[in-house]
């Protein structure tokens, strides 16, 4: 809920409660102006207590959230990796298609896991991008730092290599399974993180995570079906 938009629901909402104590007692004209100026303090009060309540929110999360947020930005960075190659790579229309919807999707959910840290003053990775070479910058000196590579359906080096020396039909093939593979370990990530005592029951947290799972499986099965059309053919 904005700011202006909580403002108007409680001005409408205490408004009609004056309007209906106005009607059976129209001969305190004295009243109205009191009763205007008091409907106007306990908006204000009731929209800081609203807001309070955000910001305490906010910091109602774990280290396990922060982590799981730090690390996905850097798994779904390799993804953009990997997706920048198919119109490179002379891939398909129906594989650029899809790494387009990829990279499309994983930069607004990057984006959005970068706000949630950013909102509650946690280290924000930021993703630089060169050709296949991924540097991530912004948590190196914190408690938080973390071996992206070692995360579950990361691709290797050599892998990233052998996908990136690949071209045609052989891209594409090698593409679909390399990027089962990587939806899968983001699946695994969402999963441990809902599995941890505490962790999760932020509400954008939860929400994060649940999306990205939702997204990834069910991209996944379009990818295996993709897949095995291809070896069909």
């Amino acid at each position: 809920m904005s700011h202006h938009c909580f403002r108007l629901f409680m001005l409408i909402l205490l408004g009609a409660g004056v309007a209906a104590c106005s009607t059976t007692d129209k001969a305190a004209t004295n009243t109205g102006n009191t009763s205007s100026t008091q409907t106007a303090e306990d908006t204000s009060n009731l929209e800081d207590l609203y807001w309070a309540r955000i910001d305490s929110a906010k910091m109602s999360f774990t280290e396990a959230d922060a982590n799981f947020m730090i690390g996905m930005i850097g798994h779904h960075a390799q993804a953009l990796v990997m997706s920048r190659l198919a119109p490179k790579n002379d891939a398909s229309p129906q594989i650029q298609t899809l790494a387009a919807r990829i990279i499309n999707a994983q930069k607004d959910e990057i984006a959005s896991m970068q706000t949630w840290l950013r909102d509650r003053d946690q280290p924000v990775p930021e993703i630089h991008i060169e050709g296949i070479n991924l540097m991530i910058h912004g948590v190196d000196k914190h408690k938080h730092h973390m071996d992206h590579t070692t995360m579950p359906g990361m691709l290797s080096p050599q892998q990233l290599e052998n996908l990136a020396n690949t071209t045609g039909d052989a891209f594409d093939q090698l593409f679909l399974k390399y990027m089962i593979e990587h939806h899968s370990g983001a699946v695994t990530m969402v999963q441990k993180l809902f599995n941890t005592d505490g962790a999760a029951l932020d509400d954008q947290a939860f929400r994060l995570a649940s999306d990205i799972q939702a997204d990834q499986i069910t991209e996944i099965e379009r990818m295996k079906l993709m897949l095995a059309n291809m070896r069909e053919s």
